[in-house]
């Protein structure tokens, strides 16, 4: 419980602390600049990136004997972004997709390891790129700064993996073997090639909407500058510490474009931007709640993922 609230008010103290130093300019900026036509191209590509997702969940799933049906898998997707960017925590809506997945199949334990190895393969891959674009484009210069933004995205992986996977820490004794075979079967070579191009694209829409936000607002930074910041950003959205999706995300940005020289201000605007676009984009997702899902109960949810394995 207390890690629960632990998390929001981390978050909170995060937006708390940008507004004491940056101001609410930012926010109103970016609230201004959001306008339709950034609003119908988010949601546009957050259609293509859900797909994917949908399809790497469904990749994953088949590896784990799970037979998910790809239009399923898709609404359950958009409904856990719809929860996640409104809820607390930031993960109960993934929790969501997994324990109703366990419940059909009638193994509760299954379901959740599904998602959890499905968002710790894209979580890996995102790594990767981001220490990829760090070593290659070296946008902050300074070494120190450098090392400070890796360590800040491995942070932010590693505790969200960790969030996903203690839904499950009460398992039988069977654990660590069946995790084992699980993991043989998620490194079949087909397996790990189709986890990786789906992640791709998916990380490829998470940039192409943050590009989006940053032009939105009107930031003239080239786009190959720009991309190692969005990766940085990316990394650290998902650290487990936030108010709905929002805290580290718009920190990160602010810290990034201001060791770029390209402002904080501008940076929390661009996040602040991206925060409004993705919460639109996951719209089709409430839609989707109030029509077959009106049942869902956050505290059962957790309750029975953190009890079953």
């Amino acid at each position: 419980m207390w890690w629960r609230w632990a998390r929001v008010v981390g978050g909170a103290s995060i937006l708390a602390f940008l507004l004491a130093r940056l101001g609410g300019d930012s926010f109103v900026v970016a609230l201004r600049a959001t306008d339709a036509r950034a609003l119908v191209a988010g949601t546009v590509i957050g259609a293509v990136t859900t797909l994917c997702a949908a399809w790497r969940w469904r990749v994953v799933a088949r590896a784990l004997r799970i037979e998910l049906p790809l239009g399923s898998a898709v609404a359950a997707c958009y409904r856990a972004q719809f929860l996640n960017v409104t809820l607390p925590g930031g993960v109960l809506g993934d929790l969501d997709r997994g324990v109703h997945n366990g419940r059909e199949i009638d193994d509760l334990g299954r379901g959740l390891r599904a998602v959890v190895w499905e968002r710790t393969a894209g979580q890996v891959v995102l790594a990767t790129l981001t220490v990829g674009a760090l070593l290659i484009w070296q946008p902050f210069g300074s070494p120190s700064v450098l090392i400070a933004a890796g360590s800040l995205v491995g942070a932010a992986i590693l505790l969200s993996a960790m969030a996903y996977a203690v839904r499950s820490r009460r398992t039988p004794a069977g654990r660590f073997a069946r995790l084992a075979a699980e993991a043989r079967g998620l490194t079949a070579p087909a397996t790990l090639l189709a986890m990786a191009a789906t992640s791709l694209v998916v990380i490829a829409g998470h940039l192409a909407t943050f590009l989006l936000a940053a032009r939105t607002v009107g930031v003239q930074l080239p786009v190959a500058d720009l991309i190692p910041l969005a990766l940085v950003v990316l990394g650290a959205a998902g650290l487990p510490v936030n108010v709905a999706g929002w805290g580290p995300r718009e920190g990160a940005a602010a810290w990034v474009f201001g060791a770029v020289g390209a402002g904080a201000a501008q940076g929390l605007a661009v996040a602040v931007a991206y925060g409004v676009i993705v919460v639109v984009a996951t719209l089709p997702g409430a839609l989707l709640l109030l029509i077959g899902r009106a049942r869902w109960n956050p505290a059962v949810l957790a309750a029975q993922a953190g009890t079953h394995g």
